[in-house]
């Protein structure tokens, strides 16, 4: 009796040694991991946020930064690459994606910033056209390397080619968490508050 009491405590302990805990978040039944590798930069989960219309869910995404931050300045300021992660929860078509995204840029911009964003704007609008629809459990990276610019990536292919400049992408950031953002809870997630 004593042998197998010693052989389960035994057991237990290897079962325990075993289980590895759970990191990261899940949304929504969406698991973003507690960080991500960009180029060479190491990045950490800043937030997550459910973007929602009503009782329509249309995707949550995931925030990476080099280090943490609260406000669209501390984003901006963080060095290195940056990811905004959206996992889709229903399809959207390139026409309801760019509406999104071009509004959403416009409403964080003056007009003298949409003016110098535009060809990249057009640049992003043939880009999302090119990679179609998205279906439910879709995951797009809109991924930032400095040294490169910002690209779509969709499942893990890129989509077009990379679209130059911070401004361009502190515009893209706006959209999620700017002063006038697409998601107040949404911002709010992703900022970690």
């Amino acid at each position: 009796m004593k042998k197998r009491f010693s052989y389960l405590l035994v057991l237990l302990g290897a079962l325990a040694l075993c289980t590895v805990p759970a990191h990261g978040v899940s949304l929504e039944g969406q698991h973003f991991d507690d960080g991500a590798r960009l180029g060479d930069a190491d990045l950490h989960l800043n937030g997550v946020g459910l973007r929602g219309v009503f009782i329509i869910k249309a995707y949550v995404a995931g925030l990476y930064l080099t280090r943490k931050a609260t406000t669209l300045q501390e984003v901006l300021a963080a060095p290195g690459p940056k990811r905004l992660q959206m996992r889709m929860l229903l399809g959207a078509t390139p026409q309801d994606f760019n509406n999104a995204l071009v509004a959403g840029i416009r409403k964080n911009a003056s007009p003298a910033e949409m003016q110098a964003l535009q060809e990249r704007i057009s640049q992003m609008e043939r880009a999302i056209e090119g990679f179609g629809n998205t279906s439910k459990g879709d995951v797009v990276n809109l991924d930032y390397q400095p040294q490169q610019g910002m690209t779509l990536v969709v499942n893990g292919t890129v989509r077009g080619g990379p679209i130059p400049g911070a401004d361009f992408y502190a515009a893209v950031l706006g959209i999620f968490v700017g002063d006038n953002p697409i998601d107040k809870r949404l911002r709010k997630g992703l900022l970690g508050q």
